[in-house]
C-alpha cells in the first residue's frame, strides 16, 4: 500500500473526507441499528476541493455522540479544514455542553468564528459555511448552521429540513442596517456586497461588517419515526428539494449507499460545484 493509498483509508476511518473523491462509513456501538456513510465528490471548478466533512461517533463522559458535519468554503480550503478540526472540540469544551447544548453550540460558533477571523493572516481569505449535526445517545439531535448546506431528516417518508437557509435576499434588511447591500444581477444569485452568494459564513473577514455569523440552531427528538438523517453541501440542494433527496434513498438501507445514490443524482441533473452528503440511517 503507497503513503497516499494509507493517508486516504486512515482518514476514511475516522470520518474525514477533502480530495477529489471521498466516501466512508461507520456505526453507533450504542445502536448498531444506527449507521452513517457519506460521500464526496469534487465539482468542475479549477480550484482544488472546498468541502470537508466530519463523520464519525465519539465515546464523550459516558455518553455517545454523533458528530457530523459539512464545511464548504469559498475562497478559501483552510478556513473549512479548520472548522473541521476544531468546531466540535471548541463545542464539547463549553462547561454547560450537557445541560444547555443549544446555548452551548450557539457560542462554540461564535467563539470558533471569532478565532478565525484573529488568525485571518494564516487562514487567508475567503470563508465557510457550515452544517453541524450531534446526536446525542442516539435519543436527540442537535442541529445548527451558518450559510446554505442544509440538514434535513426524514419522518414516514416525509421530509423536514432542520436548518435554515441564510439567503442574501432573505436577510436584505439587516444587511442593509449594518451598511451593506445586496446585489442581483440578471442571471446571478443574490449577493453580499456583490460578491458573497450566503448572508451567515465564517471568515471572510472583508465582508465580516456586512456578514453576520449568527447560527440557527434547532434541536429534534429520536422516535421510531424517524428514519434518517441527510447533511448536504448547496452542491445538492440547487438540483434537489429535500423530498427529492428522500425519496432518492427510500428504499435504501445502506447508509454509505444512500449518500452514494443522492451524489449521483445530483451529478446526473448538472451539478457543477463541489458535493458532499452524510446520511445517517436510524433504523
Amino acid at each position: 500500500m503507497t503513503g497516499n493509498e494509507l493517508l486516504h483509508k486512515m482518514k476514511e476511518k475516522v470520518g474525514l473526507g477533502s480530495s477529489t473523491s471521498e466516501t466512508g462509513k461507520g456505526k453507533s456501538k450504542m445502536s448498531k441499528n444506527i449507521t452513517h456513510g457519506y460521500q464526496c465528490v469534487k465539482g468542475k471548478s479549477s480550484h482544488p476541493m472546498e468541502d470537508y466533512v466530519v463523520a464519525e461517533f465519539k465515546q464523550v463522559d459516558d455518553h455517545e455522540l454523533g458528530l457530523f458535519a459539512i464545511f464548504d468554503g469559498h475562497l478559501s480550503h483552510d478556513i473549512p479544514d479548520y472548522l473541521r478540526s476544531h468546531l466540535f472540540v471548541n463545542i464539547l469544551k463549553e462547561p454547560d455542553f450537557w445541560t444547555k447544548t443549544e446555548s452551548a453550540v450557539r457560542r462554540a460558533y461564535h467563539m470558533t468564528d471569532t478565532t478565525i477571523l484573529e488568525k485571518a493572516g494564516d487562514l487567508g481569505r475567503g470563508g465557510s459555511t457550515a452544517v453541524t449535526a450531534i446526536l446525542i445517545d442516539c435519543q436527540k439531535l442537535v442541529v445548527a448552521n451558518v450559510g446554505d448546506s442544509r440538514a434535513v431528516i426524514c419522518k414516514n417518508g416525509v421530509a423536514k429540513q432542520l436548518s435554515v437557509d441564510h439567503e442574501p435576499s432573505k436577510e436584505r434588511t439587516d444587511i442593509e442596517d449594518r451598511g451593506g447591500f445586496v446585489s442581483r444581477f440578471p442571471g446571478d444569485v443574490p449577493r453580499v456586497d456583490g460578491q458573497l452568494a450566503v448572508a451567515r459564513a465564517f471568515g471572510d473577514k472583508s465582508l465580516k461588517e456586512h456578514l453576520s455569523s449568527e447560527p440557527d440552531v434547532a434541536s429534534e427528538v429520536i422516535d421510531e419515526d424517524t428514519e434518517f438523517i441527510i447533511l448536504a453541501s448547496d452542491g445538492i440542494w440547487k438540483v434537489m428539494t429535500n423530498q427529492e433527496a428522500v425519496d432518492c434513498i427510500k428504499n435504501v438501507n445502506d447508509a454509505k449507499l444512500a449518500a452514494k445514490h443522492i451524489t449521483e443524482e445530483a451529478l446526473a441533473r448538472n451539478s457543477s460545484d463541489d458535493i458532499s452528503c452524510i446520511v445517517v440511517m436510524l433504523h
